[in-house]
């Protein structure tokens, strides 16, 4: 055991029980009795969900698929990427990123890349975002939208995406991320 394992397990929370206390459909709520590295015994509240992936989906002419979408939480249209959580018949990555981007947007891509992986809220979710590119992506199907899912579609540039994500004009944080990944890339 190396240093930096003598320091994790100081700090590891030992899990005695979890049990979900709220149920809906996309999310549950766990609560897990721990006890603390000093002894204490407590109770603690998470969020519970899928793993998701986010695309950023470029088209054949090098613009990026966006979408505007309601978001009940916030109250107001929410304009970002296509992104959504895994589901069972999901046999990886690349088909999960390939049916939401088809499902939400109408688009198909050619080819897709990972990005990377982020836990965005940690501290109350077990939330995992999986980043994705897109390329060659064209529109060659028809949305399939959830039934409580809002969705219009565009193009942008992805200096004008950049753009906003730097001017604090593109609120939505996924969206933000994946894009500021990207370009930090240099690609």
């Amino acid at each position: 055991m190396d240093d930096s394992d003598d320091a994790e397990a100081s700090l590891a929370w030992e899990t005695l029980a979890s049990e979900t206390d709220y149920t809906c459909p996309g999310f549950d709520v766990v609560r897990d009795e721990v006890r603390l590295p000093d002894g204490t015994e407590t109770d603690f509240h998470y969020v519970s969900e899928p793993p998701s992936v986010v695309v950023l989906p470029f088209t054949e002419d090098g613009d990026v698929v966006v979408i505007e979408e309601w978001r009940q939480a916030v109250d107001r249209v929410n304009y970002g990427l296509p992104a959504g959580g895994l589901e069972a018949e999901d046999v990886d990555m690349d088909a999960a990123a390939k049916r939401e981007l088809a499902e939400e947007t109408g688009y198909e891509a050619a080819a897709i890349e990972s990005l990377a992986t982020y836990e965005p809220t940690n501290g109350l979710f077990d939330s995992v975002f999986h980043y994705v590119v897109a390329h060659g992506c064209t529109p060659t199907a028809e949305q399939d939208l959830d039934h409580n899912e809002s969705i219009r579609v565009e193009t942008a540039s992805f200096t004008d995406l950049k753009e906003r994500a730097l001017a604090d004009d593109l609120r939505d944080g996924r969206s933000a991320l994946g894009i500021l990944q990207y370009a930090l890339r240099g690609e």
